[in-house]
């Protein structure tokens, strides 16, 4: 994103945006495939599914300190967090009058959860039945909104920060982005609340909403030579 002496933001050129709507569309074709498996109860899906779950789960007897981690550890996936973490890029889009920018985090950042809970409720899966987790939740569970929520954030993130970073910085931040939505992930299957393919579903989500909403609002960086 680059930002012009006014402050607005640059729009990128339309031939830049086939690498971005291919992202889209690879994203949206996940949620979708995922969700037929979900709705058809298909068998290899369901099969995958039961085994990474058991595989991954801590256990219905872990310890009350191991609990607490996990639940420290999949914080970011919440909503509070996002909007908490959104607080001060706001103020500083704002200060920068970078009104479009601003309009687009706000999208962005809060209705992948509406879209998730939407979702939610027309896939109808019911969570994993592990007595200390999904059988403890009332909510349904395909999309994760945690892994959502985590992809958009980190995403949100990259593409306001990509302009100003140096190709080494880009990287160190992508690696560390990934590493935390893939955390994330783990944690909703290490407390037994979701399936592989509730997580997987919600990081394509995610990724393809912010993105999707990055083009529309017309906020994605530009190619910077030499960075």
């Amino acid at each position: 994103m680059s930002v012009p002496p006014d402050g607005g933001t640059t729009v990128a050129p339309p031939r830049a945006l086939a690498g971005p709507l291919s992202v889209v569309a690879a994203c949206a074709a996940v949620v979708a495939l995922l969700g037929l498996g979900v709705r058809t109860g298909a068998a290899w899906q369901l099969d995958v599914d039961t085994r990474a779950s058991e595989a991954l789960y801590a256990g219905d007897d872990r310890s009350r300190w191991l609990d607490v981690l996990l639940e420290v550890l999949t914080a970011p996936g919440l909503s509070v967090v996002r909007y908490l973490v959104a607080v001060p890029v706001l103020i500083w889009l704002a200060r920068r009058r970078d009104w479009r920018a601003l309009v687009w985090v706000v999208v962005a950042a809060v209705f992948v959860r509406h879209l998730t809970s939407f979702l939610k409720e027309f896939f109808g899966r019911v969570r994993p039945p592990f007595e200390e987790g999904g059988a403890g939740y009332d909510s349904l569970s395909f999309p994760s909104g945690h892994s959502s929520g985590v992809a958009a954030l980190v995403a949100i993130g990259l593409v306001l920060a990509w302009p100003r970073l140096s190709a080494p910085g880009r990287r160190l931040w992508g690696a560390l982005g990934a590493l935390l939505v893939l955390l994330v992930g783990l944690t909703r299957m290490w407390l037994g609340v979701h399936y592989l393919s509730d997580v997987v579903g919600g990081w394509a989500l995610g990724l393809g909403w912010t993105l999707l909403t990055a083009v529309v609002f017309g906020v994605l960086p530009r190619r910077e030579p030499g960075r």
